[in-house]
Formats: C-alpha cells, sequence, structure tokens
C-alpha cells in the first residue's frame, strides 16, 4: 500500500471535484506497472506486518502469572455466528454419534445460527448437564469432530467445542436458574419413592451429572460429600485456569442446588473417620454413587523418598498447588503458586502431562521439556494439548524412558534416560546402553493415577474390587456387585475424559432411577426417558388467538413445498408446528402439471452453497393433487390433530360459482379457515387466476364477498407484493368480509444467467425459462414494510406474515410490526421441520428476557460486544505502555511483553478478585409479555421521512482495540461515503471531520443511546482539520455530514462489525513507524 499524507488545500479551489482533495487516498485500485522490490526489503517488510510466530523463533514471551485463556476454540459472538452458519445440519449427523453424552449437536448448533442462545444452551445442558466443562476442555477432535462431516471438504470441521462453550456462556450472563420438571408433581405429592436417600461420594463431574439428573427425575433427598473444602474434583484441582477457569465449575454446581441437591464439603472421606459404604447404608442412604476419582499418582520406582522441597513432583501434587493459587474463589485461602525455575522435565505424554508443562512456564520455569517412552505418532494426548504446549516453546523428547536421578545438594539436579524403541511386534524394548543425561531442576511427574489407598478399599467393602483395585461393576448400568452401589468418573475404570465421566453419571443415575422404584415396587420398563433441562423460560406462554381460534405459538408452514402432501403436513405436527396450510389447491377443472428443474437456490448469498441460503427461486405452480385428496386429507389431519390449525389454501379464476364451489368443499371437509390465494406471481396469472386476480382492489373485493357469502369459517387473502399500494388490496379485501390477510406472497424475479446466457432453471432442452417467486430472508425487508403498512393503516386487522421468517428473532420483528402468525417456508428448505422447536424455545426466550433490567443493554439475547480479539478480553494497555497498539509484527510483540510484565508483578493470581453482579439470577420485575401484547409493539416507531429528526446525528465509533487493520472503513467511506476519514501527518492518526467539525456526538451501547460527548479526539495537523477548509467548501462538507453516519454505519458493516458498541472514530495513538492505518474494527 502506497500512504501520501493529507496536504493542505490551497486557499482558493475551483473545481468541486477537488473539493475533499484533503483526504487520504492511501490504495492503488488501478497499478499501471508490475511491483517492484528487493527480497532482502520483502524480508524486513514481512516482520513489521507478521501476526503468527516469527519461523524458527525459540523464545516465547514470558508466562509467569499469566492464567488468561489460551485455548484457540473460544469464540467471540461474530465468530460463533460465522461458524454456526458454516455447519451442514446433517441429516445423520456423525457428529452426536461420537459425543459420549450423546448431545443434539445439530439442534443447538441450529440454535446459535438462529441466535437462539437459551435454546442451545438449553439443548446442551438437556444432555449434559456439565456443558461448559465440557465445551472447553473435551477432546473434540478425537470426539465430535472426528466424525464431523465437513472433513471431507477443504474448510475442515466445525468447531463445536467453541460453539457449545459459547452458547453456554451467553446463557450464564442471561442468570437464569434451572427449575424442576414442570410435567412433575409438587414435592409434596410425589410418591414415597422419590423422597428415598441418595448418595454420592465426591463431587467431581460423575457425580454432579448423575446428581443432576437423579433431581430432575423428582428425587428430593440427595446428598454430595466431598473430602475437599471446594467442589469440582479433577475439573477443579487439576485442570488449569488458563482453560478451565473455577466460576464454570461453581455455575454447574450452582445450577444443580437450583434442584435442591445438598452438598457437604470439607468432610472425611471414605475411609476416615468412619466413613464406609456401610456406615452410609446404616444412615438410611438407599443407593450410593461412588465418583471419588483415582486419587493417588502412579510414581516410577526411581522416584521413591524424593519430595517437592527436592524438586520432585506429581501431577497430583503441582496441578493442585497450582489450582489453589490461580483459580480465584475455588480457596478461601490466598496459597502462592509453585516457585519453580530454570529447567522443568515433564513426564508423561497424556493431557495431564501437558497441563502440567504449560502451568511450569507460569509458575516460573524458563525452559521445560516433556519427555515420554513413545514417538509422535502413538502419543496419547489429543493435538490440541500437544499443540498448545508447542506454541509456548515447551521441548518434546520422545523415545525416553526414565533411569536415574541425579542429586546435587540434596536437590534434583539432573535425569538419566536410556532410549526405547517399539519392535515390529509391537513389543517395547529399552536400551540401558543409550543414555542421555538431561540436566533438570525441577522433575513433574505425569504417569496416570490410581487407588491405591488401601483404607479407601477397606471402606468400600462388601463390593467387589478387580485386580486393579477398582469396582467390578456392569459397564451398561454402572451397578456395583451390591445392587445398591453405583460408581463412575475415573474410579469405575472406564472414563479417559472429563465428559465421559459425565456420562457415567448419566447412565448410573437411569438405573439408580429403576433400582429404586423397584424397591417401592415400581416397574421402569422400555427406553429410557431422562427429563431435559428446564428453567422458568420454558414456562412462558406463546399461544395466541386469532379470529376465535387458538394457536399454540405463531409459527405454522406456508402453503409451499413443506406442505406438498398430507403425510410431511403430519410430520409437521409430529414436531410441533402450530398451523399449517396445505398446498393451494383448485377445481379439477383447473388442475395442473408442473415443470422441473423448477425450485432454485437463490444468488444473494453468492457463490455459497449447502444450508443458509438467502433465497430461493420458485417457477412451481400450485398442487398437482386434487381437491377431493385435500379436503379428505384435512378430514384426517383434524381427527388426529385436534388442536393444530389447518388452513386449506385454495385458488380459482374470477368466476363466483369457482370460488363458492371451492370454499364450500374445503369448509366441508373439517379445515379449521381459508387461504385465497390471490397472488401466485407466475403461471397462474396467465390463466386469470393467482396474480391476475390479486391486482385489483375490485377484483379483491368481490372476490372475498363470494368467499364471504359460502362459508362461515375465517378466510383470509393471500396478497402480491407486486402492486402500487399493497395497503389498497389489504383494504378491498377487509371489505369484501375476509378476516385477515396474508402477507405477501413471493416476489416476481429472475433470479439469474449463466455465462453463455442460458437462464437457470432452464427447462427443456430449449432451455427456457419464466419470471419466478423470489422467496426467503431476500424479500425479508419487502414484506416487513407490506406487513407494517397494513397494520398501521388497518389497525387491529389481523395478519399472517410470510417471507423471511427463519428464527424466533426475525419472527419477532414481524410480530413488533403487526402480524398476529408466522407462516415459514424458505427456513424449511434450508433444514428440515425440527427448525420448531429452536423457533419456539427461542421466542419464549426473547419474551423472558424483555422485562429483566439487568439485561436492558442486550438485543435480544446477544449480550453488548465486549473488547474482545477472537473471543479473549483485551487487556487495557493504556495504563502499561501510555498507547495502545496493534496487535501484528513489533507492535503485538510490544504489547505481550507488556502483559507478561505486569502480570509478573502481581505476586499472586488468585488476588485477582471475581467480577460478582450480586445475585446469579436475574428475575423479570414485570409479568412476561405475551404474544398479543407485542403485535404491533414497533409501529410507533416507523413513521414519513418528515416525522424524522435531522439534528439528531450520530457519530460512529472505532473501537481501535479490536480493530484488525483491514482498512475496510476507509475503502468504503471513501469511495462509497462522504470522505470523512482521514490521517493526518502521524500515518497511523485516524481521525473523523465531523467530529472536528464540532458535532460531538458518538453511538454507544448498540446504538441505544447517543448524545453530546467531550470529544478525546487528537487535534489533527493544521492542514487537515474541518475548519481550514474555505468557507464555501466547509459548508458543503457539512451538508454532507447530514447522511454521514447512514453510510459510514454501512462501511462499518463490510468488515464484520457485529454491533455498533464496537466501532469508533478515533486517533490512533501510534507512532509514525506504523506505516499504515487501522481502520478497521471486529
Amino acid at each position: 500500500m502506497k500512504l501520501l499524507l493529507c496536504q493542505k488545500p490551497a486557499p482558493f479551489i475551483h473545481f468541486l471535484s477537488r473539493t475533499l482533495s484533503f483526504f487520504l487516498v492511501f490504495v492503488s485500485v488501478s497499478p499501471d506497472h508490475a511491483a517492484l522490490c528487493s527480497t532482502a526489503a520483502k524480508k524486513a517488510e514481512k516482520k513489521h506486518w507478521k501476526r503468527n510466530s516469527e519461523k524458527g523463533c525459540d523464545s516465547c514471551v514470558e508466562l509467569e502469572n499469566n492464567f488468561d485463556d489460551i485455548k484457540h476454540t473460544t469464540l467471540s459472538e461474530r465468530g460463533a455466528l460465522w461458524e454456526a452458519m458454516r455447519c451442514l445440519k446433517c441429516a445423520d449427523a456423525p457428529c452426536q454419534k461420537s459425543c459420549p453424552t450423546n448431545l443434539d449437536i445439530k439442534a443447538f448448533i441450529t440454535s446459535i445460527a438462529n441466535k437462539n442462545y437459551y435454546g442451545a444452551a438449553r439443548a446442551i445442558l438437556s444432555d449434559n448437564p456439565l456443558g461448559l466443562t465440557c465445551g472447553m476442555v473435551c477432546p473434540t477432535s478425537d470426539l465430535c469432530m472426528g466424525g464431523c462431516n465437513l472433513l471431507a471438504s477443504e474448510e475442515g470441521p466445525i468447531n463445536i467445542g467453541g460453539l457449545q462453550q459459547f452458547a453456554i456462556e451467553v446463557f450464564n450472563k442471561m442468570g437464569i436458574p434451572q427449575v424442576r420438571n414442570p410435567n412433575l408433581p409438587p414435592p409434596e405429592e410425589m410418591p414415597d419413592s422419590y423422597h428415598s436417600k441418595i448418595a454420592l461420594i465426591g463431587c467431581g463431574p460423575a457425580s454432579i451429572s448423575c446428581a443432576s439428573f437423579l433431581a430432575r427425575l423428582g428425587y428430593d433427598n440427595i446428598t454430595i460429600f466431598e473430602k475437599q473444602n471446594y467442589v469440582g474434583g479433577l475439573s477443579s484441582s487439576e485442570i488449569p485456569q488458563f482453560r478451565l477457569p473455577y466460576e464454570v465449575v461453581q455455575f454447574e454446581l450452582d445450577l444443580m442446588k437450583d434442584l435442591g441437591v445438598k452438598v457437604i464439603s470439607n468432610i472425611k472421606s471414605l475411609g476416615q473417620g468412619g466413613m464406609t459404604l456401610r456406615s452410609l447404608r446404616e444412615e438410611g442412604y438407599q443407593a450410593i454413587f461412588i465418583g471419588i476419582g483415582l486419587p493417588q499418582a502412579n510414581k516410577h520406582r526411581i522416584f521413591e523418598g524424593l519430595s517437592m522441597e527436592q524438586g520432585f513432583y506429581t501431577s497430583k501434587d503441582f496441578l493442585p498447588l497450582v489450582a489453589k493459587a490461580s483459580k480465584p474463589g475455588m480457596c478461601s485461602c490466598r496459597s502462592p503458586l509453585p516457585q519453580l525455575y530454570g529447567r522443568v522435565v515433564v513426564l508423561g505424554a497424556g493431557d495431564t502431562a501437558f497441563d502440567c508443562a504449560t502451568s511450569a512456564l507460569r509458575c516460573g520455569a524458563r525452559r521445560v521439556y516433556v519427555v515420554f517412552r513413545r514417538g509422535f505418532t502413538n502419543i496419547r494426548a489429543v493435538p490440541e494439548e500437544m499443540e498448545l504446549a508447542k506454541e509456548e516453546k515447551c521441548e518434546f523428547l520422545p523415545f525416553m524412558c526414565p533411569k536415574e536421578v541425579m542429586l546435587k545438594g540434596g536437590r534434583v539436579h539432573a535425569l538419566e534416560f536410556c532410549r526405547t524403541e517399539q519392535m515390529d511386534e509391537g513389543e517395547w524394548v529399552e536400551y540401558p546402553e543409550q543414555v542421555i543425561r538431561l540436566k533438570a531442576d525441577f522433575i513433574i511427574s505425569a504417569f496416570g493415577s490410581g487407588l491405591t489407598d488401601q483404607t479407601v478399599r477397606e471402606a468400600m467393602a462388601p463390593i467387589r474390587l478387580n485386580r486393579w483395585g477398582l469396582p467390578e461393576l456392569n459397564p451398561e448400568t454402572m451397578q456395583c456387585s451390591e445392587p445398591w452401589v453405583f460408581a463412575g468418573g475415573d474410579v469405575a475404570g472406564l472414563a479417559n475424559t472429563t465428559v465421559e465421566s459425565v456420562n457415567d453419571g448419566k447412565q448410573a443415575s437411569w438405573h439408580i432411577h429403576k433400582y429404586l422404584q423397584a424397591l417401592h415396587e415400581q416397574t421402569i420398563g422400555g427406553e429410557p426417558q431422562l427429563p431435559l433441562f428446564y428453567s422458568p423460560v420454558d414456562s412462558v406462554d406463546i399461544s395466541v388467538e386469532v379470529c376465535g381460534m387458538t394457536f399454540s405459538n405463531p409459527f405454522g408452514l406456508a402453503s409451499a413445498t413443506p406442505t406438498t402432501s398430507a403425510t410431511m403436513i403430519r410430520r409437521a405436527f409430529e414436531e410441533g408446528w402450530a398451523f399449517a396450510l396445505t398446498k393451494t389447491f383448485s377445481l379439477d377443472k383447473d388442475l395442473v402439471t408442473n415443470v422441473s428443474p423448477r425450485i432454485v437456490r437463490g444468488t444473494t448469498s453468492g457463490p455459497v452453497y449447502g444450508p443458509g441460503q438467502g433465497s430461493f427461486l420458485n417457477i412451481e405452480l400450485i398442487s398437482e393433487k386434487t381437491a377431493a385428496y385435500w379436503c379428505q386429507a384435512v378430514t384426517e389431519l383434524k381427527a388426529d390433530f385436534p388442536k393444530n390449525i389447518i388452513i386449506s389454501s385454495i385458488m380459482c379464476s374470477y368466476t363466483k360459482n369457482d370460488w363458492t364451489e371451492l370454499a364450500k368443499m374445503a369448509e366441508a371437509s373439517g379445515a379449521d379457515a381459508l387461504e385465497l390465494n390471490l397472488s401466485c406471481p407466475h403461471g397462474m396469472g396467465e390463466r386469470g387466476m393467482g396474480l391476475a386476480c390479486g391486482q385489483d382492489p375490485e377484483l379483491v373485493r368481490n372476490i372475498c364477498r363470494w368467499v364471504r357469502q359460502a362459508v362461515k369459517i375465517p378466510f383470509f387473502a393471500k396478497l402480491t407484493p407486486s402492486v402500487t399500494s399493497i395497503v389498497d388490496i389489504a383494504r378491498a379485501a377487509q371489505e369484501g368480509g375476509a378476516d385477515g390477510v396474508t402477507a405477501t406472497n413471493t416476489v416476481s424475479g429472475l433470479m439469474g444467467l449463466k455465462a453463455d446466457g442460458s437462464p437457470w432453471p432452464a427447462v427443456g432442452r430449449d432451455k427456457r425459462t419464466t419470471y419466478g417467486g423470489v422467496s426467503g430472508n431476500a424479500i425479508r425487508p419487502i414484506v416487513l414494510k407490506a406487513v407494517s403498512a397494513i397494520a398501521r393503516a388497518l389497525p387491529a386487522f389481523p395478519i399472517l406474515a410470510t417471507g423471511g421468517i427463519d428464527s424466533a428473532e426475525s419472527g419477532l420483528q414481524f410480530l413488533h410490526v403487526g402480524a398476529s402468525l408466522l407462516q415459514v417456508c424458505s427456513a424449511v428448505q434450508n433444514q428440515d421441520f425440527t427448525v420448531i422447536d429452536d423457533y419456539c424455545t427461542g421466542l419464549k426466550a426473547l419474551l423472558y428476557l424483555k422485562n429483566i433490567e439487568e439485561l436492558q443493554d442486550w438485543d435480544g439475547q446477544s449480550p453488548p460486544t465486549a473488547r474482545h480479539q477472537k473471543g479473549k478480553p483485551v487487556p487495557t494497555l493504556d495504563a502499561l505502555v501510555g498507547r495502545r497498539l496493534p496487535n501484528f509484527g513489533p507492535y503485538l510483540q510490544e504489547k505481550k511483553l507488556a502483559i507478561a510484565q505486569s502480570k509478573q508483578n502481581q505476586s499472586n493470581p488468585s488476588n485477582i478478585a471475581l467480577p460478582s453482579n450480586g445475585s446469579r439470577i436475574n428475575q423479570p420485575k414485570k409479568p412476561v409479555p405475551a404474544i398479543k401484547d407485542v403485535i404491533a409493539q414497533a409501529l410507533k416507531y416507523v413513521g414519513a421521512y418528515q416525522e424524522l429528526d435531522n439534528q439528531d446525528q450520530v457519530q460512529a465509533l472505532i473501537d481501535e482495540e479490536m480493530c484488525i487493520n483491514c482498512g475496510k472503513c476507509y475503502l468504503a467511506c471513501n469511495d462509497s461515503g462522504y470522505q470523512v476519514l482521514l490521517v493526518s501527518s502521524c500515518p497511523r492518526d485516524l481521525t473523523c471531520v465531523h467530529a472536528c467539525g464540532g458535532r460531538h456526538t458518538r453511538a454507544h451501547t448498540h446504538g441505544k443511546t447517543h448524545g453530546p460527548h467531550t470529544s478525546s479526539h487528537t487535534t489533527p495537523q493544521p492542514g487537515a482539520t474541518f475548519h481550514n477548509l474555505f468557507p464555501l467548501h466547509r459548508f458543503l462538507a457539512q451538508s454532507f455530514f447530514i447522511l454521514f453516519p447512514v453510510l459510514f454505519f454501512f462501511s462499518l458493516q463490510l468488515c464484520g462489525c457485529l454491533a455498533a458498541s464496537s466501532v469508533a472514530i478515533s486517533p490512533c495513538p501510534c507512532s509514525q513507524e506504523f506505516g499504515a492505518a487501522a481502520f478497521a474494527c471486529r
């Protein structure tokens, strides 16, 4: 890029085209010659812009005391939406088959893509009560991601763990509690079997999972016994803070406690103080779950007698010390980090070994070696863990087995290894003559763990133990040799990961339930039916009454491809759709035959294929099935689904007898209402039907009168958007007796042509086409305008909206502008009928959140965008270095060094207090609104242009801490706006002339508030200020600023701004050598 600094304008400017010539032009868009630069210069220049680590670099920024999130999977809302929309939502999703807890991954990713974060969290927590923990630490590359069908594509698998983490983090911020299954009787009315005493020993993932499901089943006397003064088991004590913060464990524990589970911590555990399985049995506990993990570390014989004071730790010694010092809220004590220095050798090749290695760097180690017996190809650790250690410059030494510890002055000084090799038969051999000595100041052994404490084993009597000293159990039921004892997690010998431990507890909960019910002579048979996750949101009533008909929710299927047959409507009702319109049918004399191909993807999404299309085009006519077929289908469906509403869609030419006959047939079949299709945009108009009848108010009025005379059930006229005034057509329908209208049908269009000029779709050998109906999100603005215009002109007149409704959020938009019901088609074409669950939970959540005062700065289910880079919080550097720094090249390195220095100056990372928001639970301060309360709520904001205030201006903001330096805001503003961005003599000093002109207004918090604000802008160079313009041209520039915010906000969208709160125009406080402007935002 070539930079031209702002020039001081001449005293008089004679050409209007040069009025704003003082603005920066830094990109040559049409080069007329090849660029020339030496290799030496390019090698030096690339370092200036580098964002990844320098190749061959063997050093790393000091990480001491730095326990910030390091996971690659962490996502911001922008990243989560992008990733979720990329998912294929497969029919038989293999990712779910690879998840130990059987998460409905397709469902929760669908909800995230639709910005229904509550629905996503509910789907996750229904199958996995520790969904946030697992989202952060699951080895997804070996589980769900390993089966992702997108591994067969160039773009690679979906970041499932990151999406899972994101959804539940947003849900956590909502402050919504878990509640009992609302379908259960009150606790006092439950059978005696549900008051049985249940004990769980150890408060780790398996026990929390088991207790959560038992409480959801209705059991109300559940107690967890934990010997430590903290909860969470290994999740708290052995997974570092930078991978799993303690507040995550506490959040999941609080959800469990919401159901009444009791936790008693800091007590003597099994074998200590007399607690045994028998003693618990004598105290009246009818079922006991053992989830104590494997508390003793496996130790190589050469380390016998060595202590921590001598420089030797096991992972069971080291990681809990790190956790207690670095996890705020875990312990009331303020214990220090282990004081490491110099070289640290970590022995082992599992995930725990790599946690030890990366933690050692944060405890002061300058060099960490991870040594293991095997090679890289069969290492036990998952790639995620190994990659993080590699990035932090840990060194790996394979094929080495420890032989002898060398001491000096009573402390560890070195460690000798012998080489190992795997023979062709698979056997591992050691070569004692091949010795390698490695200097070491500390040794951390991570050779796994076991249950070797004899007192604990004795306390587990009378259950039988296997040859490893672990309980013998049925792996399908988790039941031990004694039927009242169950086990799960590490101690059961099956689980190797947190998510597998969670599933052990889940599996055990159902069989504990069966066992307890059998004790009370109640038989539980058939498939397991564990309750889902419930919260107050699920009790929100989203039913609505329209024209005397009660709809369980406002979502139904439009008269289109999803209702091609009666079996499709039946399946839709089974999934939860409240109503459906039949495919439009006619009298037999008007039967049609469709062409093919007739439905194609739209071009509005660009060259993007797969689900999530922004539009479709169809040249399909009405149903090819007879009126008799549809009438019989309606009769059958009404008999089987009496609470669902069926609306028969009918079409005739402008003939009274035809409309009368068909309407009476439809009414006699049992249809709840009719829809008069007066708007089919293609084909049928050529027959004098559809659009031919719907563009003339007089024809519409008469047809409605004919039908009103023929039937007593409600009917709605389906309107076309292809008219000058849709309000006139709606008014004519009302005058004709229609009970409401459907707005609108598809928009007539020609979707696209191929390079050879042939159209798509192309029918027959002649490749002919016709104008078809455009549908989907592309027509949402058109339909929103139509619905709002009708609602403003005809208050309280029912409107069935259709066109671009693909989520609860978009559905709420239509309700806000006056729609009573919502018809869906293209969204089902993009996926399937199961989206209805997402729509319902999403709408319930949106209504529930409306009256929570603490969340008034949210946009629906989206929290305010916090400052971040790649989803991780951005530290404020002004106090550290006196200026802000971009995230590339030497400036990124300087930023990292400043952060490292700041962290090192913290004497104890646990001194950082947890953020407190008072109560964990947010309660609506007013009753949750019903659907009828939000209908037409937004119409007060819609009006004529002359009603807008052109004096109350706002100014976009660029947040430099979130800028990724792409320059898109400058490009869009310069070539598609009013050239109000300039760079002063400092090449990085970005200034907005609008601010320099004295109108210091700023948008805050998603643009929800704005007003006068003292400018923090640095005054630009004299030649580049607004006031130095010639007066006439200053006047012209002032006039441009009236529309500037609109175009500039648009330009910010081009560079991926998720919300107005993430953008700001302010000077870049950098030095001259930066060499390019930091314009864009994320």
